[in-house]
């Protein structure tokens, strides 16, 4: 959809309410010094509750993705700080075609600002099976991150549960930095955060909200649900593109 463009159809605003929000608009809404130091830390998590075609997201990973050049020490490092920057992302929007876009619009974003930082920081192309793995984590995270369904019920369009995926930093061990990858509910988490005060309002179209706080609850729909019934593998960084599980004992 063009830059400018503001509705797809007269018919989607009046079933939908669909209006999307100016690129200058988003820019001097996530200028606002509150805004701006939250987006200095990479792990500070964002909930875009209407994401549309990635406008909030999209703006908030590129900025994002410059502070982790900015305080990368090495390509390694790098590769992790991007990803850690990616996985602190979340949206959720209620018509397909959005989401298709979203999707590839973080999709190219991460790509290019990671493939620009290798070339400009480091002297180095991402054509290496280590960038191979760094996007194809990035893919993982996005798909996973970036969910159809409604905000409102808290639910996909067949009516089943909104999961989203936790990417929790385990403690560095000989240099080495790998993550937990454990899955919630919408409803567990909203629920969480409303007994632990750590849902912040900001601004209307968005929220900040504090998904990787250290809180260990266990979200009890999720026993239910044979499906979610998995158990990650702790990995790295740029190796969760495995989507490596354990069995889990019923």
């Amino acid at each position: 959809m063009p830059e400018n463009q503001l509705i797809k159809s007269k018919s989607r605003v009046l079933q939908h309410g669909e209006v999307f929000t100016p690129l200058e608009t988003v820019k001097q809404m996530l200028d606002e010094p509150k805004l701006k130091e939250a987006l200095y830390d990479i792990s500070t998590t964002f909930l875009e509750p209407s994401a549309g075609e990635g406008a909030f997201l999209v703006e908030i990973l590129t900025r994002k993705m410059r502070v982790a050049k900015e305080l990368a020490e090495s390509r390694l490092d790098f590769d992790d700080k991007s990803l850690i920057a990616l996985s602190s992302l979340y949206g959720v929007e209620l018509l397909e075609d959005n989401v298709e876009t979203l999707v590839m619009n973080m999709i190219m974003t991460f790509s290019q600002g990671y493939s620009e930082t290798l070339v400009e920081k480091f002297d180095e192309k991402a054509n290496d099976a280590k960038s191979k793995h760094v996007l194809e984590s990035a893919k993982t995270i996005i798909r996973a991150n970036m969910l159809q369904g409604n905000t409102l019920t808290r639910k996909d369009a067949d009516g089943n549960p909104l999961y989203f995926s936790e990417w929790k930093l385990l403690p560095v061990k000989r240099g080495v930095q790998k993550v937990q990858r454990k899955t919630y509910t919408f409803d567990a988490i909203i629920n969480q955060s409303e007994e632990e005060s750590s849902v912040v309002e900001t601004e209307p179209v968005f929220e900040e909200i504090d998904l990787l706080a250290d809180v260990d609850f266990e979200d009890e729909s999720s026993k239910t649900d044979t499906a979610k019934t998995v158990r990650y593998v702790p990995c790295r960084l740029t190796e969760v593109y495995q989507e490596l599980v354990e069995d889990v004992a019923e």
